[in-house]
């Protein structure tokens, strides 16, 4: 329990710290909690979370803020610059880091949406069902590093991105009628992305190659290829070219045995027609 309970401490202070940046900076503009938030559109609960380190700073915030305070991008680079443990738990740091340089990735899922296609609120939900609990400051700062990986699927260079995906995901109302359906639009959007295919696997088919579970193939700009599975606990990044070998012929098969990408976009659109 000692590393989770560090790490805990460590996010805390990270947030506090980031807080307090925010504040000091809303006071040298002369500006109250109430004033600020009306200038960024927010709700002043929101600035005063941020403030007290009870909500992250997401990116796209940040550069609001930068524009009302006329903080010169601070806090921006601020939050950019955030080590990676203090955004992501410490068994995934190193995919991650992969991932946002990758030039291809390969994903099937069969419990949840991709963590890449998701949207804020059902990511919320996702990291508010973990057990044990988390903090509400923990799923903040989780569903804040989910949003900032998203960013990797508007590069300028378009990363090549494939998604298959088990239909009874697509099915589940994870977090209610307004998540899901928010989720199914977004995720139809998403579609429709340079570089981007989305894939179903669906219910009818007899057998498949994804009855093993879920994992990621990553191809890094140097050519190396990489495979990354998760597990109750943790996770694991694969290296070996053996291992990597066998989940690539599986994908292969995978993407063989789905609906091919029009015939998953007309599901999407019958789900959101039946809702």
């Amino acid at each position: 329990m000692a590393p989770r309970n560090n790490n805990r401490k460590k996010n805390k202070t990270t947030m506090n710290t980031v807080g307090a940046v925010v504040g000091r900076l809303r006071s040298q503009a002369g500006l109250s909690q109430p004033e600020l938030a009306e200038r960024a559109c927010v709700a002043p609960e929101t600035i005063a979370s941020i403030e007290q380190g009870r909500r992250p700073l997401l990116p796209h915030m940040a550069e609001r803020l930068d524009d009302v305070l006329e903080s010169k991008g601070v806090l921006w680079v601020l939050v950019d610059n955030l080590p990676e443990e203090a955004k992501f738990p410490v068994w995934v740091v190193e995919f991650v880091t992969h991932e946002r340089d990758a030039i291809a990735l390969s994903s099937y899922q069969n419990q949840l949406i991709p963590g890449l296609l998701q949207t804020e609120n059902y990511a919320r939900v996702v990291f508010q069902n973990v057990v044990p609990v988390l903090t509400e400051e923990e799923v903040e700062s989780r569903v804040a590093a989910r949003l900032e990986r998203q960013a990797v699927l508007h590069r300028k260079t378009p990363l090549n991105a494939s998604f298959i995906i088990w239909e009874p995901v697509l099915r589940s109302r994870i977090g209610g009628d307004e998540v899901y359906l928010t989720q199914l639009r977004h995720l139809r959007a998403c579609a429709d992305l340079p570089g981007v295919t989305i894939q179903v696997m669906p219910l009818d088919r007899d057998r498949h190659a994804g009855l093993d579970g879920p994992f990621v193939l990553l191809e890094t700009p140097d050519h190396q290829h990489l495979a990354h599975t998760e597990v109750q606990r943790g996770s694991h990044l694969i290296q070996d070219p053996d291992e990597v070998s066998i989940l690539s012929q599986k994908y292969a098969m995978l993407r063989s045995q789905a609906l091919d990408p029009e015939e998953s976009k007309r599901l999407l659109d019958q789900l959101l027609g039946e809702s």
